[in-house]
């Protein structure tokens, strides 16, 4: 069952402490350890891992392509991202916030291992939630660290597939390390203030590049897996 663990930091400047990720920090720029993952060689380059971009009712989420915010669509938005490119979101018409857009990040970098053909059924979940949306609608600076749990040190303990599995780390301390101590890392949420000066001709710099991306059918129900992200996410920043 694919769960997910999100990771919050007050901060991103971290103290060096004992556990800290060998090669990288949860407080890298986007893309930077996606990049460093790709280097490692093996079965990602050129994949498309399939991500579940979740959100409460009524919210709407476009990806960029071409330059430029495609059309919003209703989410769950089901989608194959490149793994160690980062994707910019657009997210609107979120509950009690008229007006409000927020512009996170995703970034994958890893993969899951599914069954030969049955990728599609395997999507890594990333959840906006209606807390995270309102911290940044605040100039807030949240962080998810989504990661594939260790079946060998996993909670017995069944998870409710309507609900996305998440702590909070505390001050000063790395959540991509917390995550990496817990099992595998697959992909970075970041969420924050900062907004395009022109969301019509959004600068190129401010979308990644507009890496390409897989549009899948949103799954109407959970989806089996035979391995299980829990999360860890970094808190809200001022």
């Amino acid at each position: 069952m694919v769960a997910l663990l999100c990771l919050r930091a007050t901060t991103v400047l971290l103290a060096r402490e004992p556990g800290v990720h060998y090669l990288h920090q949860g407080a890298m720029p986007p893309g930077a350890i996606g990049s460093r993952q790709l280097q490692r060689g093996g079965p990602l380059p050129g994949f498309f891992q399939p991500v579940q971009i979740k959100a409460p009712p009524g919210v709407l989420v476009s990806l960029a392509a071409s330059g430029q915010l495609n059309q919003p669509q209703a989410a769950p938005l089901r989608v194959g991202m490149l793994i160690g490119q980062v994707y910019r979101l657009r997210v609107m018409n979120v509950p009690r916030n008229p007006g409000l857009e927020v512009f996170p990040t995703v970034e994958v970098i890893d993969r899951l291992y599914a069954p030969p053909g049955q990728q599609r059924r395997f999507a890594i979940p990333v959840e906006l939630t209606q807390v995270d949306l309102e911290l940044a609608r605040d100039g807030k600076f949240v962080t998810r660290v989504i990661y594939l749990e260790d079946p060998q040190r996993a909670l017995p303990v069944r998870d409710d597939p309507r609900a996305q599995g998440w702590f909070e780390v505390g001050p000063r301390r790395d959540p991509l390390a917390v995550a990496d101590e817990l099992g595998r890392p697959v992909a970075i949420l970041r969420m924050g203030a900062r907004l395009p000066d022109d969301t019509q001709a959004p600068d190129p710099h401010f979308l990644f590049g507009c890496p390409p991306f897989e549009q899948y059918e949103a799954a109407t129900a959970a989806s089996p897996a035979s391995e299980a992200p829990r999360g860890a996410p970094e808190a809200p920043q001022p």
